[in-house]
């Protein structure tokens, strides 16, 4: 049985990078929210390899700053972030 985790889809560069990235401390709050996810996918899905029903699909996490968005895989156990958009400073 592996364990839960969470990664960026397809890559931190994809997600998070781009023209103007997001402030360090918005990052720190998706990553340390991200955390809470598989805590809670791993507490629900105690052998998530062998689960069987279908997913919940994208969902969304609003942060301090900004949101993401992200795919809890439960065969994979995985959280997969795929967007985050901080929102814009004034």
């Amino acid at each position: 049985m592996s364990e839960w985790r969470w990664e960026y889809d397809p890559d931190e560069t994809h997600v998070i990078g781009g023209a103007t990235p997001p402030p360090p401390g918005f990052v720190a709050e998706v990553e340390k929210h991200a955390d809470e996810l598989v805590r809670a996918a791993s507490a629900l899905h105690l052998d998530g390899t062998s689960f069987q029903g279908a997913g919940d699909g994208v969902q969304t996490a609003f942060v301090p700053g900004g949101m993401f968005l992200y795919l809890t895989i439960v065969r994979h156990q995985c959280v997969y972030i795929l967007q985050v958009t901080a929102w814009p400073s004034n």
